[in-house]
């Protein structure tokens, strides 16, 4: 233990049992994370041992901090095309005639999202796991993906894109058709195929690495580079030095903003794929010492030159397809890549760049859940919308601003669930307990001289007039009879001040009226709430009860079920 901080959790318990396990799950999780390592960089520009140390120091770091035993974290796509869009914003507000750093740069923003994690533990911000829904993540995701599709068509091509967005790159690319390197789009589209037949056959042997070693051999009896194909080229044979970022030679405003945008990124993927693997594994996730991991899993790369990271769907599932059972076997996987990097080096340095494309464009099209977008279509209409908005804000507006409409969709979608309350006039069932919906339970019927009105949710600054509204409609449309109101809280859960404000003009048309205005089961915090707001001496003290039916038996005496109703009226 380092203060607070548990060490070590998902090794807990070591068992040279595991090794017979976690050995083999480790060399597959590091044979599939190679080929990814080496080809996301490329989304943001960066040279692809930056891929390589990340898949190396993030699962280290991850295994000392981290709280799951299964869960293996490394390059993202998603993430990528996030850092992608915060880096382009940092080195345009560089002074003009300066070339940014992208290396530095990427670094100082894996630092800067390790730091959003570690504040977010101790702040005990866990919560926002559930911030971003899953809808709005899908949808994200989606746009996303075509985001990293359109940016694959320089590699496959062999044609400089200048252009950004998704429609005029494709504009430029087709004015710019004369310019296609043929060996190099006929290369690229092979590996792409290649990696569908692998998938459509289930092969054993997984996409990735086939593509890596058949593009690797092809490219050193062909010669591949002196034929016009771009190759990875030459890589660090060992592993990078501790170095810190120049933090203030870059604009400080842009740091934050991006880090906190990766990070919003990072954090709701990583923990919708950890809840995802968990429920099928039975291993609780806990989001608030998950910020610990990942928080150190993105610091580590960032002090050794790489960039930030997330939770890996990919490599957690074959972990977890191979038997893997403790973060051994992200250390074994590290390990391996270590050794990759030391003896295949100059493999590595002739892998052709349409081959890297190949495995980015299946990457981006597995980012797309058709499933999932059915089934929230069949769900829910709305939400389906809002995944829409999500993935319409990523391909419109870029991936950075795209995290901003997200999130403005999440706003959104939260407001309109709590915008308007569920609400209604409840009465008796003629030989049943209990208070039921008028407009629910047609055999139901209002209480003679009495209305009981229920809220379900939060009377807030934005929906306050809404419920003011309704109680005022229902005030209207009360017999002269009527001798009281009586609003059920019981699942009115806040009253703020322009509600508390609502429900004292409410009582003031009663009053008129001389209908006696009655709250059941208010929370204490609303109490205090109206009590500071005068509501609760407009009403009377006398007139907060414990329950509807203590509520009507003080007001109109005993209720009789059977006897005491009447006819239902119209209910607005």
């Amino acid at each position: 233990m380092i203060g607070s901080i548990p060490m070590l959790r998902g090794l807990s318990g070591f068992s040279r049992v595991w090794l017979r396990s976690d050995i083999p799950a480790g060399l597959s999780v590091a044979a599939v994370g190679l080929p990814s390592a080496i080809a996301y960089p490329a989304i943001a520009g960066l040279p692809p041992e930056t891929g390589i140390y990340a898949s190396i120091l993030a699962p280290i770091a991850y295994a000392i901090f981290g709280p799951s035993r299964l869960l293996i974290v490394g390059p993202d796509a998603a993430t990528m095309t996030v850092l992608a869009a915060a880096m382009g914003a940092i080195i345009a507000a560089a002074p003009a005639g300066t070339a940014g750093d992208r290396v530095a740069i990427a670094s100082t923003l894996a630092i800067g999202v390790g730091v959003f994690y570690i504040a977010a533990k101790l702040l005990r911000f866990g919560v926002l796991a559930s911030f971003l829904s899953r809808p709005i993540l899908v949808g994200f995701f989606a746009g996303v993906s075509l985001s990293i599709l359109v940016g694959q068509i320089g590699r496959f091509t062999g044609v400089k894109i200048e252009s950004d967005g998704l429609v005029a790159p494709l504009v430029e690319m087709f004015a710019k058709s004369g310019l296609i390197h043929w060996p190099s789009l006929i290369l690229g589209l092979a590996m792409f195929a290649l990696l569908w037949i692998v998938r459509a056959l289930r092969l054993k042997v997984p996409g990735p690495v086939l593509v890596v070693v058949v593009s690797v051999v092809l490219s050193a009896v062909f010669n591949f580079r002196y034929y016009g194909i771009a190759v990875v080229g030459d890589l660090p044979s060992g592993l990078p030095a501790v170095s810190l970022p120049a933090f203030h030679q870059m604009p400080l405003d842009k740091i934050v903003l991006g880090s906190a945008a990766i990070f919003l990124v990072s954090f709701g993927a990583g923990i919708v794929a950890a809840r995802s693997f968990a429920s099928r594994t039975g291993e609780e996730v806990d989001a608030n010492q998950e910020l610990i991991g990942l928080g150190a899993a993105n610091i580590a790369p960032g002090l050794f030159g790489s960039f930030p990271i997330s939770v890996s769907d990919s490599r957690t599932a074959i972990n977890l397809s191979t038997g893997g059972v403790s973060q051994l076997a992200g250390l074994v996987s590290a390990a391996t890549l270590v050794a990759a990097l030391v003896f295949l080096h100059d493999a590595l340095r002739v892998l052709p760049i349409p081959a890297l494309a190949a495995i980015l464009a299946t990457a981006a099209i597995s980012l797309i859940d058709v499933d999932e977008l059915r089934k929230i279509w069949r769900i829910s209409r709305i939400e389906f919308i809002f995944a829409l908005i999500a993935m319409w804000g990523a391909i419109s507006f870029g991936v950075l601003n795209g995290v901003i409409v997200a999130i403005a969709a999440t706003f959104a979608y939260l407001l309109r669930q709590t915008m308007f309350p569920r609400d209604g006039l409840l009465g008796r069932i003629k030989g049943r307990h209990g208070f039921f919906d008028l407009q629910r339970f047609p055999e139901a019927r209002p209480i003679e001289g009495a209305a009981v009105f229920a809220v379900q949710g939060s009377i807030l600054f934005y929906n306050a007039d809404y419920v003011r509204l309704r109680l005022t409609s229902v005030i209207k449309a009360l017999s002269a009879e009527t001798k009281c109101l009586v609003l059920d809280a019981s699942a009115i859960t806040h009253i703020d001040s322009t509600g508390a404000t609502a429900l004292e003009a409410i009582a003031d048309m009663l009053a008129k009226r001389n209908i006696t205005f009655a709250i059941a089961d208010l929370s204490e915090e609303s109490r205090a709430i109206l009590d500071r707001a005068g509501v609760i001496n407009a009403i009377g003290a006398d007139n907060l009860f414990n329950g509807r039916e203590e509520a009507l038996r003080a007001l109109i005496g005993d209720i009789d079920q059977t006897d005491r109703t009447v006819p239902a009226a119209n209910v607005p």
